[in-house]
């Protein structure tokens, strides 16, 4: 192995700029363009098992501890999916299963109570911004320590805090500030729903099934998906901007995040294919002295 990665590193030695940046497209293209059906599962799967835990539990089928845990796990499931599809890595404008690609976006995100439309244009701007402190819309996840951003997660999620502003302003920035309202209806829905429950004997239940386990998956998604992989989120530029990590609880339960790298340089690979791509593409990686950690 050790002989394959010198010659390896030989070759790439050999190699110009513009020679590396073809050899480095060629390599990515080969996890690209192909239908990630298990995402696809996924994302309506996970919201149909989401939807069959209230009844479960209203009608004393399973425990109300049981369905805080599923709930939980369903709402902490329930963005990657969307995000394939923001990216349009299931179908892209134009093709036959567009339709596919919108409705995954879409129904994915309802535990999370996360419109599709402002999670895809205000995440794009995040890829086109990222690290920066006046246009990443998710730049005030970044925090000094684990910690820290568990502070920031919470204080990030109180009236005016300047991660509630960032979204709102980033859609008013690139002018689609009309999607605000997919929000308002969103949140007006949810809220509807929960004084609802509240009312009629199930305030409880309203608050394991869904208000909870909301809270806990969102700062685990900001987690990983945001504030681990940009760490210190200092730096701007292609191969600067995002590192490698090793997480604690592996790559399944970082959410595939370890490899977020190769997410930010080719943003058409499905996450199942990251690690694979990483692994073929890391000797150039290194040539580009990205900060890949302990990967």
């Amino acid at each position: 192995m050790s002989q394959t990665m010198n010659k390896a590193t030989v070759s790439l030695d050999s190699l110009n700029e513009a020679e590396l940046d073809v050899l480095e497209r060629k390599i990515a293209g080969k996890y690209m363009n192909m239908v990630p059906w298990g995402v696809v599962v996924w994302g309506i799967g996970n919201l149909i098992a989401w939807l069959a835990v209230w009844p479960l539990v209203l009608m004393d089928i399973i425990p109300l501890w049981l369905g805080f845990i599923l709930a939980t796990l369903n709402v902490a499931l329930s963005y990657l999916p969307s995000h394939e599809a923001q990216h349009n890595i299931i179908a892209s404008k134009g093709q036959p299963l567009r339709w596919l690609n919108e409705l995954v976006g879409h129904l994915s995100t309802i535990p999370l109570v996360s419109p599709y439309r402002v999670l895809r244009y205000t995440h794009y701007e995040h890829h086109s911004h990222t690290n920066d402190p006046q246009l990443d819309p998710d730049f005030n996840v970044h925090a000094n320590s684990g910690w820290h951003f568990l502070w920031k997660s919470i204080m990030n999620r109180q009236p005016g805090s300047g991660t509630g502003k960032a979204y709102p302003e980033t859609l008013k920035r690139t002018g689609k500030e009309h999607m605000i309202l997919d929000a308002v209806i969103y949140q007006g829905v949810y809220l509807v729903i929960m004084f609802t429950l509240a009312w009629a004997g199930y305030a409880i239940e309203a608050a394991l099934l869904w208000w909870v386990p909301k809270q806990i998956a969102t700062t685990y998604i900001e987690y990983y998906l945001s504030w681990a992989p940009h760490h210190p989120g200092n730096e701007q530029g292609r191969y600067t901007d995002t590192r490698g990590f090793k997480s604690r609880l592996g790559n399944l339960l970082s959410m595939g995040m370890q490899y977020h790298i190769i997410h930010h340089l080719y943003p058409r690979i499905p996450l199942s294919l990251t690690p694979a791509a990483y692994r073929e593409l890391k000797p150039i990686l290194q040539r580009r002295a990205c900060n890949l950690g302990e990967l």
